[in-house]
Parts: structure tokens; C-alpha cells; sequence
């Protein structure tokens, strides 16, 4: 039904402009009853009639130019992008085109190159719609786009720079997302110190960046500085609770090097309330058992599992329960079912599409979008 649309928007302003014959007691030429038998195809399912209609009409008539736009995004939607190009590309050479119409070919002939993965033409056109009144805001967005596939963050950060400028700034949580991604190539190359300006500037663009605050948290780790690292970490927490699976190991490393353990068990505690997975709830339970000893811990996951039911916390209660050199055939053998379940499933989703990846990903490789993919909760979940 996507596809109705280019053609509808076209047929409705056309049909409009020219209705006026059947408002003043005329009967509806045929051009008019052309666009409703295309559109009349489009309904059932037949663009191809629906095409080679609305190329008839188009063809002959001069002032059918956003007919013959809509014509080319179908084209493109449809896959059929070389046939979408090279009418788009005959649209703009046309002489008796107004600079406005000529920058709207324009605008979709980009389209038609990003499509194709023709990324330096389309980046060519783009900057010269750059200079045209009207068209620098749609150029903007699209050098962005551009830019994400090459992975110029520093251009793509510019782009958006200068789009906020022209009075855009709601791109403020992609741009941060780009600076994350130079603060890795930065990590890459061992510097540490310009990895740590690109994550502060990230989160001075958007202040609620979990990946800023997690990679930074991360740097802390790794040097040692336990204090900043934990600081980090419970903003992730407070940020977002879905990701706190990923915080609370390097979290309860950084605490065990402070030895503030009162600390410790007062954030997993609190966390359990919060979050929907079991990850807060283990390493309660490690606390627990390192200051209360292995019944102290049992008691309690027996206690939350009735609660809220999961395979980790029950292959963790089988742990605490049995000796690790228990070779009972009945242990062994619910040890390694557990396992193998929590081996089989991902472990993370992406809100938008869907895709279940087993690794997390900032930057979707099904959907393309940031920031969309979490940790799964719930059974066989964290």
C-alpha cells in the first residue's frame, strides 16, 4: 500500500487542479478518469497497469511534472532504480523547467543514486542543492545519511552541525552516536584521552547518551579509576534500566576495589526493583553469598525466583545448590539443559525491526537505526 502513495499525492493535486470542470457542472475529461483507473490498479494490485497508464498520460502532457516525480519514486520503491534514474535524469534536462521544478528532479534524482549505492554522485548533487533556496535542509539530511554509509563521522557530524544552524536541531542523540563512533577509533589507536573528549562532547550534544556513559565507564575500568568508573555505571542505571545487565559486573569490580560493599548491595538492591531482567538479582546474590554465606544466597534466589522466573537464575541456583564436582547423571544432565538454552537464544532485540542479535549492536544491521537494540528480559532472557 506504500506504493500508492507517490502516485496518489500526484493524481490528488492534479485531479484537484483540474476538477474544477466537474465543480462547474462539466463532465470529468479523460484525463482526470485516467488518474482514477491508475489508481483504480494501485487498489488491485496491479502497478504494472498502473504504471504503463500513467506513463501514457504523462508522456504527452507538459505539466505533468509531479506525475512524472511520483512515477519515478515508484520506480524506485519497486527496485526498478536504473528506470527511476533515467527518468528523473530526462525530467531535469528538460528546458522549460522553473528553477523550483528543477531542484525537485534534483531531490529525488539523489534519492535514486543513494538508492543505487551511487554514493559520490549523490553526494555531489546534494552539495549543489546545497546552494539552492529551499533545498538545504533536504540536502543536509541526506549528506548525513550519506555520510553514516561511509562512516565519515566527522562529516556527518558537520552536516548536522550546520542543519541545527538552519534552525534543525533534532538530530542532537544521532550526532552523539557519531562521536561514539569516533571515540572507538580512538580506543583502536590506544588514545584514551582524545577517545574521552569525544564521549564528553557526545554527551554534551545529548546529555541521556547510555553509550557515552558506558564507554566511558568502560575507560575508568580499564585504567583503574574505580570512583569515575562506578559514577558512570550508576548513570547508565538510572538512564535506562534495560541495559543494566551491562553494568553490573565492571560495576561490582569497581566497588570490590573500593571495598565498599555496604555500596554495593544498597545499588543491587535498588536495582532489582527496577530492572526486568536477572542480572541486578545475581549479583545481589554473589554479594549475599560472599558476606553471608551460600545458604544466605540460596534462600534468597529460591525466594525471587518464585517471583520472577528465569533460566540463569535457576542455572545459578543449581551452582549454589550442588558442588561444582557433583557428578550425579541428574545434574549434570539439568546443568547442561540450562546451558544449551541460554546458548541457543539471543540476547538482544532491536525495538524497531526485530532482529535478534547475539551481541549488542549501537547501530542496527537489519534497521539501520541507533540506539534501538537491547538486552532481552524475561524467561530466557538476562
Amino acid at each position: 500500500m506504500s506504493l500508492l502513495l507517490p502516485v496518489a499525492a500526484a493524481s490528488g493535486y492534479l485531479a484537484g487542479r483540474r476538477g474544477s470542470e466537474k465543480s462547474s457542472g462539466q463532465r470529468v475529461t479523460r484525463l482526470t478518469s485516467s488518474y482514477f483507473r491508475g489508481l483504480n490498479y494501485l487498489l488491485n494490485e496491479q502497478p504494472d497497469k498502473a504504471i504503463e497508464l500513467f506513463l501514457q498520460i504523462a508522456e504527452p502532457d507538459s505539466d505533468t511534472l509531479e506525475t512524472q516525480l511520483a512515477l519515478g519514486n515508484l520506480f524506485r520503491r519497486r527496485g526498478e532504480v536504473d528506470r527511476a534514474i533515467r527518468l528523473h535524469q530526462n525530467l531535469f534536462t528538460r528546458p522549460l523547467l522553473s528553477a523550483e521544478q528543477r531542484s525537485l528532479a534534483l531531490v529525488e534524482l539523489g534519492e535514486d543514486y543513494l538508492r543505487a549505492g551511487l554514493l559520490d554522485r549523490a553526494e555531489a548533487l546534494y552539495k549543489d542543492l546545497l546552494q539552492v533556496d529551499g533545498q538545504q535542509a533536504i540536502a543536509l539530511r541526506q549528506l548525513i545519511e550519506i555520510y553514516q554509509q561511509e562512516q565519515d563521522w566527522e562529516s556527518a557530524i558537520a552536516a548536522a552541525e550546520q542543519l541545527c544552524e538552519s534552525g534543525d536541531c533534532t538530530n542532537t542523540a544521532l550526532v552523539a552516536q557519531f562521536r561514539c563512533e569516533l571515540a572507538d577509533q580512538a580506543l583502536e589507536s590506544g588514545d584514551h584521552e582524545r577517545a574521552r573528549a569525544h564521549l564528553q562532547s557526545a554527551l554534551n550534544d545529548h546529555p541521556e547518551c547510555i553509550r557515552a556513559e558506558l564507554q566511558l565507564g568502560n575507560i575508568e575500568l580499564e585504567q583503574q579509576r574505580w570512583a569515575q568508573a562506578a559514577r558512570h555505571y550508576e548513570r547508565v542505571a538510572k538512564l535506562d534500566p534495560d541495559y543494566v545487565s551491562e553494568i553490573v559486573r565492571p560495576m561490582l569490580t569497581s566497588l570490590d576495589a573500593l571495598g565498599d560493599q555496604k555500596r554495593a548491595r544498597r545499588l543491587m538492591t535498588e536495582l532489582t526493583e527496577r530492572e526486568r531482567g536477572s542480572a541486578s538479582l545475581l549479583g545481589l546474590v554473589h554479594l549475599v553469598e560472599q558476606g553471608d554465606g551460600r545458604q544466605a544466597a540460596v534462600e534468597l534466589l529460591a525466594e525471587r525466583l518464585h517471583e520472577r522466573p528465569s533460566v540463569r537464575g535457576v542455572r545459578r541456583l543449581l551452582d549454589l545448590s550442588f558442588a561444582p564436582d557433583d557428578d550425579r547423571e541428574s545434574v549434570a544432565l539439568v546443568r547442561d539443559i540450562l546451558d544449551k538454552l541460554l546458548q541457543r537464544e539471543p540476547t538482544y532485540r532491536c525495538g524497531r525491526c526485530g532482529f535478534r542479535p547475539r551481541a549488542l549492536y549501537w547501530h542496527c544491521p537489519s534497521c539501520r537505526s541507533w540506539g534501538t537494540v537491547k538486552p532481552i528480559h524475561g524467561l530466557v532472557g538476562d
